[in-house]
């Protein structure tokens, strides 16, 4: 049996992989230490014969190193996340992302595993406006965030020759689905908006609204992390998104289509750090990896409001 040890289990993706590698029949181990991820996102694990965790921060190189051994996959989710968080701390985001990914695939190599997979970001291209963004493209990370994801791509890719681990990095396009956590300053746009117009209130948008993003369903995600794990490819980078672009006014409209209201947004002043554009090329993960993203915008928001209470 295939064991997996997923980083950052606590988080929405996390617990939402560790979830779906439990249904695929693997062995799944998890740790977290709780700075950013939530303990009632194990709820949906707990339980099962074939998960064990322990609550461990990824910069401990002692407890990191002993979950790891005899694990054949690691899915590295584990970090602090957030562009505005990133840029009112940098020393945290930092710390924890880029040292945390050193301990963390060091253990892995030490270990022996077979294939890391790290998670990346959107983030790393900037604000060019060349679209849609194609893994060829010179990075130009503008947050503490996005230039922490860049190193762990790039940690990941140097592993890969460095040692006898096949490690890829995934950059993830504004990932959405059940479980994500609506509350919070630096709350996920669709979680939170789907949150206040269930209450009948106005969604607050930063800037005038026309800023895109390439909106992408959880199970995609689940897919491309397990498709890349299996799939025995190593030192690439893939971009994990819909390949669709939509507006975040666009996004209001459909969320009032679903749910029959007619909340029209606030507009506020843009955040720093926040890219204006963004939409995937997924060619390459199409074509190395297999890589097909079934659930749609739509109806991955269809899902992810079915989920709320």
């Amino acid at each position: 049996m295939t064991t997996a040890l997923v980083t950052g289990v606590g988080g929405f993706i996390g617990s939402s992989l560790a979830a779906a590698l439990l249904d695929r029949g693997y062995t799944v181990r998890g740790i977290d230490n709780f700075a950013t991820g939530e303990r009632e996102n194990l709820e949906r694990v707990d339980g099962h014969s074939e998960f064990t965790f322990a609550e461990i921060d990824i910069r401990d190189p002692e407890g990191v190193a002993e979950v790891m051994e005899c694990v054949d996959y690691l899915f590295h989710q584990a970090a602090v996340p957030s562009v505005p968080r990133s840029v009112e701390d940098p020393v945290t985001s930092t710390d924890a992302n880029c040292t945390g990914t050193a301990t963390v695939l060091d253990a892995a190599r030490k270990a022996g595993i077979d294939a890391a997979v790290v998670a990346s970001s959107s983030s790393v291209y900037g604000s060019s406006e060349e679209l849609p963004k194609v893994e060829t493209m010179r990075p130009s990370p503008e947050s503490p965030y996005a230039l922490s994801k860049y190193y762990t791509e790039q940690l990941a890719v140097q592993c890969s020759y460095l040692y006898d681990i096949d490690a890829v990095a995934l950059r993830y396009f504004n990932v959405f689905g059940p479980y994500q956590d609506p509350q919070g300053e630096y709350a996920a746009v669709i979680p939170k908006f789907i949150r206040l117009m269930l209450d009948g209130e106005r969604p607050v948008i930063y800037g005038d609204g026309e800023q895109s993003r390439d909106f992408t369903f959880i199970e995609n995600v689940i897919q491309a992390n397990v498709r890349a794990a299996e799939g025995g490819v190593s030192g690439e980078v893939f971009n994990v998104g819909c390949g669709e672009r939509v507006t975040v006014n666009e996004l209001v409209e459909t969320l009032n289509d679903i749910l029959g209201t007619e909340l029209q947004p606030i507009y506020d002043d843009p955040r720093p750090g926040d890219v204006r554009h963004s939409h995937a090329d997924v060619s390459k993960a199409r074509e190395m990896l297999g890589y097909d993203p079934e659930v749609s915008f739509e109806e991955g928001l269809r899902r992810t409001i079915e989920s709320f209470d």
